[in-house]
């Protein structure tokens, strides 16, 4: 297959951001990172559900999360239902395949010169680090992908619902309001099987729903804030299209 329509080309640009971002959510989401204290704010320790000191406290994933959910709406409004879900399945199968292969890099012996190596002045076991850093447990790399797939499903699903009360217009409606249904459905999957069905944690489900709200909390303002961004990549798809074009393809994509 030759990319040489503005659609094919679009269609490669955009399912290249998303699979990329996805994976590097995965990668990069093993770091827990404090909101407050990046911003060079007071932490808010928070009460909720009985659980004490709560605060922004979140997964470096969520750094990427929001491109995804772009790319997702405005591959729905250009191409279709379908397409998101054959990108959204696609994308968990080569999530999947990456941390099999990172199984696998773990597992080789490591060269004795490579082990023991100093970083910014610290003795590190470099094996323990890499080790330790992707070798997520398997309750998280299964709630991950689950919630993946279901957040994406929700999103796609919302999206073409909303579409179809709204028409073309409010895209800041249909786009906003499918995200943040399927994020509130994303941040207590993945915590529910990871930490809740995990008999290592088996966090009780105040623990659940109290760390979920908090990061639902977080994604919502996020989702809120990238509405803008999302009318400029619109905009710019649009100019690349053609007026004509672009109008084809949304009628197009709202009956795939």
């Amino acid at each position: 297959m030759t990319f040489k329509t503005k659609e094919s080309k679009l269609l490669l640009v955009l399912g290249t951001f998303f699979v990329a971002n996805a994976i590097l959510s995965e990668f990069i989401g093993v770091k827990i990172f404090s909101v407050e204290a990046t911003l060079g704010i007071k932490k808010f320790a928070i009460n909720l559900l009985g659980v004490p000191n709560l605060s922004f406290n979140m997964s470096a994933g969520v750094v990427t999360w929001p491109v995804i959910f772009i790319m997702t709406d405005i591959i729905n409004e250009y191409f279709g239902l379908k397409q998101v879900r054959r990108l959204s399945i696609l994308t968990s199968i080569l999530i999947a395949y990456a941390f099999l292969v990172i199984w696998g890099a773990m597992h080789l012996t490591a060269s004795d010169f490579w082990v023991n190596q100093e970083i910014n002045g610290e003795n590190l076991n470099m094996n323990n680090a890499f080790s330790g850093i992707f070798g997520q447990g398997m309750w998280i790399i299964v709630g991950s992908i689950v919630a993946f797939l279901v957040g994406q499903i929700a999103d796609v699903f919302i999206f073409h619902k909303i579409k179809k009360i709204t028409g073309d217009k409010a895209l800041w409606l249909r786009s906003t309001g499918s995200t943040l249904i399927s994020q509130l459905i994303d941040s207590f999957v993945v915590i529910f099987i990871a930490f809740y069905l995990n008999p290592q944690y088996h966090w009780s489900w105040q623990m659940v729903a109290a760390i979920g709200l908090v990061n639902y909390t977080y994604k919502f303002i996020v989702a809120i804030a990238m509405t803008p961004v999302l009318y400029v990549v619109h905009s710019m798809i649009d100019g690349y299209l053609g007026k004509d074009l672009a109008s084809r393809m949304i009628k197009m994509a709202g009956r795939r």
